[in-house]
Formats: C-alpha cells, sequence, structure tokens
C-alpha cells in the first residue's frame, strides 16, 4: 500500500530492551508499518517465533507486504486485549523471549482523513482503531450525556473547560446531530477562550473521544497485567507510550508488581507472593535528538521496560 504512512519511534530502543535471541517466542501487540516487528524478525531467525496483533487492516496489508519474506510470523487480525486465547490458539503456553506494546494511535490512523482523527481536516466522526466496531466517536458525541462528556475530557484530555464544551456539545446537538470532525472541532474553539498557545484547543477533546472509544486506558491496563501470566522466567515487556495517561497507567502496573509487600503496615507478617518484575529503568528511555529532528511527534514518547522474575 503505497499510502500508507507509519515512523516506527524508538524502533531500536525498545526492541534492543527485548534483548532479542534466535529460538525464542516473541509478541508484537502493535504491527503497525511492521517496522519494530521487522527488526524483531532479523534479531531472532532463523528459529525464533513472532506473533505480532493489529486490528487495522491496513497496517496489516501494509505490514505483510513489507514481512512476506519472513516465515516465522504470525500475523493476527485482533486486539492484544485477546492475547491470552490468541496464544492458546496458536498453541503457545508462553512468552519466552519478550513482548512489545507500542501504545497509541499510528501516524496513518492520525492522518488518514476519512478516519476522523484529526480537528484540522472535514471527516465524519469516527476515530476508530477497530473499523469493524460498531462504536465511533459520532456515539460519543452525540449520546452521551452531559456529565459523561465532563467526565471524559477531564479524565482522559485533563480539559480544564470541560463544562463548557460538554454544555455547548449538547446545545447543538439539541438542533441537529453533530457529524463532522470540523463542526466539533468549531464548537470547541468558540466554547472555550481565546489563549494564546501552541496547542489547538480542540485537541484534548478529541484525544479523550479517541481513547473512550478504544478504551485505550482500560485495555492498557488490564493487558499489562493479563500478560504477567503468560511470560517465561526472564521474559521482557517493552511499552512505549504517548501521552502522561498511558505512562501513567504502565508505571502504576510496573511498580505494583515490583513491589515486595502490599500488606498494610499494620499486619505484622507478610503473605506477599515475591514480585513479579524488576524494573530496568525506574525513568522512562525518551527518544533521541536525531529522532526528533526526523519525527517531531516523537517527543512524547516514553519507553519503560520491566524483566519478569516470578519462577
Amino acid at each position: 500500500m503505497a499510502d500508507f504512512k507509519h515512523y516506527t519511534v524508538m524502533k531500536n530502543e525498545a526492541v534492543d530492551a527485548l534483548e532479542c535471541k534466535d529460538g525464542l517466542i516473541y509478541v508484537d501487540c502493535t504491527l503497525g508499518g511492521g517496522g519494530h516487528s521487522e527488526l524483531i524478525l532479523k534479531r531472532i531467525s532463523p528459529n525464533g517465533k513472532l506473533i505480532s496483533f493489529d486490528i487495522d487492516q491496513d497496517a496489516i496489508d501494509a505490514a505483510s507486504e513489507r514481512l512476506k519474506e519472513y516465515k516465522n510470523l504470525t500475523i493476527v487480525k485482533s486486539s492484544y486485549t485477546n492475547i491470552k486465547q490468541v496464544l492458546k490458539d496458536l498453541g503457545i503456553e508462553k512468552i519466552t523471549g519478550g513482548i512489545l506494546f507500542d501504545l497509541g494511535a499510528s501516524y496513518h490512523q492520525l492522518t488518514k482523513q476519512e478516519r476522523g482523527f484529526s480537528f484540522s481536516k472535514e471527516a465524519p466522526l469516527d476515530m476508530r482503531f477497530n473499523m469493524d466496531s460498531d462504536f465511533s466517536a459520532y456515539d460519543v458525541v452525540n449520546t452521551y450525556s452531559e456529565n459523561d462528556l465532563v467526565r471524559i475530557f477531564s479524565e482522559y484530555g485533563e480539559e480544564r473547560f470541560s463544562k463548557r464544551i460538554a454544555k455547548a456539545i449538547v446545545e447543538k446537538r439539541r438542533i441537529k446531530p453533530i457529524k463532522t470532525t470540523t463542526e466539533l472541532a468549531e464548537i470547541i474553539v468558540n466554547s472555550t477562550p481565546k489563549i494564546k498557545s501552541s496547542i489547538h484547543p480542540a485537541t484534548r477533546v478529541f484525544q479523550a473521544i479517541r481513547i473512550e472509544v478504544n478504551s485505550e486506558l482500560q485495555n492498557v491496563k488490564n493487558t499489562l497485567n493479563d500478560v504477567l501470566e503468560l511470560l517465561e522466567f526472564g521474559a521482557i515487556i517493552s511499552v512505549i507510550s504517548f501521552h502522561s495517561l498511558e505512562d501513567r497507567v504502565v508505571k502504576q502496573v510496573f511498580k505494583y508488581h515490583s513491589t515486595k509487600c502490599h500488606c498494610d503496615k499494620t499486619q505484622m507478617i507478610c503473605n506477599c507472593p515475591p514480585p513479579a518484575l524488576e524494573l530496568i529503568n525506574k525513568k522512562p528511555i525518551m527518544a533521541t535528538e536525531e529522532e526528533l529532528n526526523e519525527n517531531p511527534p516523537s517527543r512524547s514518547a516514553k519507553l519503560r521496560i520491566a524483566r519478569y522474575i516470578r519462577r
């Protein structure tokens, strides 16, 4: 697919973290354009196995063509949230090498006009990662109560004018449904104070709606917890996040499972199981200056790494 554009963020850092070895089993939870998967495959061939997930058919089509020479790759059209069932169906009991999460929306999704992620391009309100899903941004904007809109704009967008924006949306949709990205962006701009900022007034609200449509934060939290059962001793989790809310979820899950004791302070004897994870880096790794010059959106990327240590 000539029109499929995807920049692989922190490719070397994220894959280096996996300490790839020939003969082991690895998982790439977001195939995307295939950049991370290709580098993993180069390092684990000929005997290693890679299972790559994606729910975006555009990504699968592009990456399948790019990686067609690799016979040790299995591409699965499914959300990484289904990893336990998918690996079971493939007859894989344990991830022996490691797993990579590249969270959030891809460049292709954000810039392809008809996907409706961008407030700068006229498009239907969509924002679905999975185009087979029946639930879209249109449903959030036109059916959620004013209170629920305030909640998601505040929690997922950290938008300080959430109440004003939610009220304006509800008033507009009483007259007629809000159908396009530019309609929504105009409502947001007109309902918020004019403030000098490098960030467009609609940025945070669009992020919040996208997170709600795709259950992004809950999916990350649930899957990071679920995947621990699938890891062999010594296997590595490498996670790239792109905004503070995602990074906070990853940090909290890693911290919880790397802590020795969760008992109440008044409890005399600790009955906690040993920690499941060992943190490889306590502070997130950021993109290099060279990468930032090549791809400025990499500025928000944060990489956290942990090793599974429970026998």
